[in-house]
C-alpha cells in the first residue's frame, strides 16, 4: 500500500472572486502564536505559528471542560450530580491556592453544573480538580482521559498534564489545535456553550466577572476562555457571531491583557470584514474516484456527503486548489460510507480546509482473474517505485 495523490479540479463558480484585484494585506499582530478560523468548516482566515508547542495556562481547561461535556452526552454523569471539593482540591485549587477559584468551600458537595459555571466563568481551579475527581477517581486518571480525548480529536500534537494549566514544562499545546477544540465545543455542545457568554457567577457568596473581555467590547462575542501564567504570557481563545457566521480566533504568548484583547479584536474584525463563505462542492457531489485492488471494479468514487464551504477573501487575487489524499489503492470489499482519506483545500500555498471523504457505493471483492491481475499490476508498479528510489 502506498500514499496516493489525486488532484481536483477547482470548484466552479470562483472564477469571478479569484480574478479580482487583491484587498487589503492580512494584518499584522503582536501575537507570536495566533489562528482565526471559521467555526463551522475550520477554514483558516489567517495564521501565524499556529503549530508551535506552547504552554496553554488556562487554556488548557477547554480540553478539560470538553471531557466533561462528553461524559454528560454519555450519560456518564448529571447536571444535577453533586462532586466533593477534596482537600486536594481546596488547597490545590481553593482559596488558600493564589489562583483563580469559585472560593468552594472544603468538604462541600457541588453540582456538575455549578462546578462547570464556576470553570467556565470564573476559571475555577478548584472546579476543574473537583469535576476530574468526582469523574476519574483522581486528577491523573482524568488527565489520561484528556489525552485520549484529545486523540479523538485529531490533536496531534497538544499533551496535558494537569486538569487546570498550571505550569508543567511537559504540558504543551498549538494554537491550531486550541482552536480544533473551541470548534468542536461550540459544534457539538450549543447547549453548554452558552454559559461561556455569561457575565459573571456568584459561588459562596461570592461574585465575579467573566475573565473574558471579548464579552461587551466585540460585536458578537460570546465565549471563550483566558488563561495567563509567567511562562506562558497572555492567552485568549475568542468566539464571535455575526451575520450568522461563527469565527473562533486563539492568541497566545501576549505581554499584557491589553494586548491580548486587542489583538484578537483585530483578527477577529479583520476576518468579518474580509472574508466571504463560497460554496465550493454541492451535498453528495462526487469529488474523485479511488482506485480499488482486488474489487469488482477498479475505482470508487467518493463524496464528502455534506456541502463544502470555504472563507474566500473578499476581491482578492488567489489561486484555490483541492486534491484528495488517501492510502492506497483501497482494497475490496469497499462499503458504501467507509472512509477514504480526505480533501484538502489550499489558497495560494498555505492548507486552509481539511474534509473527510468517504465512498459513495459498495464495491464487493472481485473474481479470482481481477485479483489476479490487480496483484501483478501492483507488483509492477512496486518494481518501479523501488528503482525509482535507487536512482
Amino acid at each position: 500500500m502506498w500514499r496516493f495523490w489525486r488532484m481536483m479540479l477547482a470548484a466552479a463558480g470562483l472564477g469571478a472572486a479569484l480574478c479580482a484585484p487583491s484587498s487589503a494585506a492580512p494584518p499584522h499582530t503582536a501575537a507570536p502564536h495566533a489562528i482565526l478560523v471559521e467555526a463551522e468548516t475550520g477554514s483558516v482566515l489567517f495564521e501565524k505559528g499556529a503549530d508551535a508547542l506552547v504552554a496553554p495556562a488556562s487554556l488548557a481547561k477547554l480540553m478539560t471542560l470538553d471531557v466533561v461535556f462528553e461524559q454528560l452526552e454519555l450519560g456518564n454523569i448529571k447536571l444535577t450530580d453533586a462532586f466533593v471539593i477534596s482537600e486536594n482540591a481546596w488547597r490545590k485549587g481553593g482559596a488558600v491556592s493564589s489562583g483563580s477559584t469559585m472560593y468552594a468551600a472544603i468538604h462541600s458537595r457541588v453540582k456538575v453544573e455549578d462546578l462547570l459555571k464556576g470553570v467556565i466563568i470564573q476559571s475555577a481551579n478548584d472546579g476543574c480538580i473537583a469535576l476530574a475527581e468526582g469523574i476519574a477517581g483522581n486528577e491523573a486518571s482524568f488527565v489520561r482521559m484528556m489525552n485520549d480525548r484529545a486523540r479523538e480529536l485529531g490533536l496531534t500534537k497538544s499533551n496535558f498534564t494537569n486538569v487546570d494549566g498550571l505550569p508543567d514544562p511537559k504540558m504543551r499545546v498549538t494554537a491550531r489545535e486550541m482552536a480544533m477544540i473551541a470548534r468542536h465545543i461550540v459544534n457539538t455542545y450549543p447547549e453548554y456553550y452558552k454559559w461561556f457568554g455569561e457575565r459573571e457567577f456568584t459561588w459562596n457568596k461570592i461574585r465575579q466577572q467573566n475573565r473574558n473581555p471579548l464579552l461587551g467590547t466585540v460585536e458578537g462575542a460570546d465565549g471563550m476562555k483566558t488563561g495567563f501564567t509567567n511562562e506562558a504570557g497572555y492567552n485568549l481563545v475568542g468566539s464571535a457571531t455575526r451575520n450568522g457566521l461563527r469565527l473562533v480566533v486563539v492568541v497566545t504568548g501576549l505581554k499584557n491583557a491589553k494586548d491580548r484583547a486587542d489583538e484578537a479584536k483585530k483578527l477577529l474584525d479583520y476576518g468579518f470584514r474580509e472574508f466571504d463563505a463560497r460554496i465550493l462542492f454541492a451535498e453528495n457531489q462526487i469529488l474523485a474516484e479511488a482506485k480499488v485492488y482486488g474489487g469488482a471494479q477498479g475505482k470508487v468514487p467518493v463524496t464528502a456527503r455534506n456541502q463544502i464551504k470555504l472563507m474566500v477573501p473578499r476581491n482578492v487575487s488567489e489561486r484555490i486548489s483541492a486534491k484528495m489524499v488517501y492510502v492506497g489503492p483501497v482494497r475490496a470489499p469497499v462499503r458504501e460510507g467507509q472512509p477514504i482519506g480526505h480533501l484538502q483545500v489550499s489558497r495560494g500555498d498555505t492548507k486552509v480546509l481539511e474534509v473527510p471523504l468517504q465512498a459513495t457505493e459498495s464495491v464487493e471483492v472481485g473474481s479470482v482473474s481481477q485479483r489476479a491481475f490487480d496483484a501483478a499490476a501492483e507488483l509492477v508498479v512496486n518494481m518501479f517505485r523501488s528503482a525509482a528510489k535507487r536512482l
